[in-house]
């Protein structure tokens, strides 16, 4: 069964408690206008091994924030679909999962644990009164008659399972599903700026049904940068593979606001490696989902553009574009926006 109340809180962070050994959350107290909340956010697994993986996008655009301005203040349930504010990892292409990395709950040091890199955001979103909190989850309480055991604030109430929600392992399964990831964002309207933290369990795998979210076997390739060296433990996978192909095939640029009428919209996809890839039942999927098959071979380092056909269409308002092997499983996946998309004619490069 995937959540049963799955969706976001907005509003105030105005204080925090450290995740310890006691209990692995960072904790975090929100109020709205007339309600509080506490926000549990796992930083250590329970399955092995414990550290958590985490991505932050200081700089966070993507067209599913154009849904986050109209919600009020409060708990808003979100339906588990695409083309809304819900979100998914796999399928909404909110960051390259290859940055994403593991990190222990707390350690000596500064700014090198789990905890540090949470709590400086909270932080200053505390400091600043016009930043709002959107933490997206599972809705638990009101509890009523019983006090919240870390803020003590009365009823009980909050949201959990801030984090990847589906390719759980079987002892979790139970919760998978799409389109209902957590996730925490911050909004800085001084500053125009988003802050997006994303994490999830090693014990997770990356790719998942379509229907059920279950877990398929499978990893990520590797960092987008330079490989990972002994030395430098938390960086990920290595070359794509066929069982991690991830990167394998880049979508470099795509043409979303033609000035042809009727309007012709293409996406130019980058072979990386050394060998010439057969796109016989592969699929560029958009914003809504929709499929075209490709057809074709792009040779060993060379770029194929290729000319899109309903019913996959690229709105100029914002949207996503998907690249799926032909074992239906993602490769390369990227977004845009509105503003991105508002100079006619001009290609975006991803």
């Amino acid at each position: 069964m995937p959540l049963h109340h799955y969706g976001v809180l907005k509003g105030r962070p105005i204080n925090r408690q450290l995740g310890s050994s006691q209990n692995a959350h960072y904790q975090v107290h929100v109020v709205d206008d007339t309600t509080d909340y506490r926000i549990a956010i796992n930083v250590k697994s329970q399955l092995a091994p414990s550290e958590v993986e985490y991505v932050v996008d200081a700089h966070f655009d993507h067209p599913l924030l154009a849904h986050l301005d109209e919600l009020p203040v409060g708990w808003s349930a979100l339906p588990s679909k695409p083309a809304g504010a819900a979100l998914d990892f796999i399928r909404g292409n909110l960051f390259d999962p290859r940055q994403m990395v593991p990190l222990p709950l707390s350690i000596n040091g500064p700014d090198n644990d789990l905890n540090d890199k949470i709590d400086q955001h909270i932080q200053r979103a505390m400091s600043d009164e016009n930043a709002l909190l959107y933490a997206f989850g599972e809705r638990w309480g009101p509890e009523p008659g019983k006090k919240d055991k870390i803020f003590g604030f009365l009823p009980g109430n909050g949201v959990h399972d801030i984090h990847m929600n589906q390719a759980n392992d079987a002892d979790f399964q139970q919760d998978d599903g799409v389109y209902q990831d957590g996730g925490l964002l911050l909004h800085f309207p001084g500053q125009n700026q988003w802050v997006a933290i994303f994490l999830k369990f090693q014990s997770q795998t990356w790719h998942s049904d379509d229907q059920t979210g279950h877990r398929i076997e499978g990893g990520v390739s590797g960092p987008p940068g330079d490989q990972p060296t002994p030395s430098d433990p938390f960086e990920p996978g290595g070359l794509p593979t066929p069982e991690a192909p991830d990167g394998a095939l880049r979508i470099v640029a795509a043409l979303v606001n033609p000035v042809r009428s009727p309007e012709v919209e293409t996406v130019t996809l980058l072979n990386r490696t050394p060998q010439a890839v057969n796109l016989a039942g592969w699929k560029l999927l958009d914003r809504d989902k929709h499929a075209m098959p490709l057809s074709g071979t792009i040779g060993a380092g060379e770029t194929l553009r290729v000319t899109l056909a309903a019913p996959v269409v690229l709105p100029n308002r914002g949207g996503i574009i998907t690249l799926l092997n032909a074992d239906g499983l993602r490769v390369d996946g990227v977004s845009y926006t509105k503003a991105d998309a508002s100079n006619p004619g001009y290609s975006l490069k991803f």
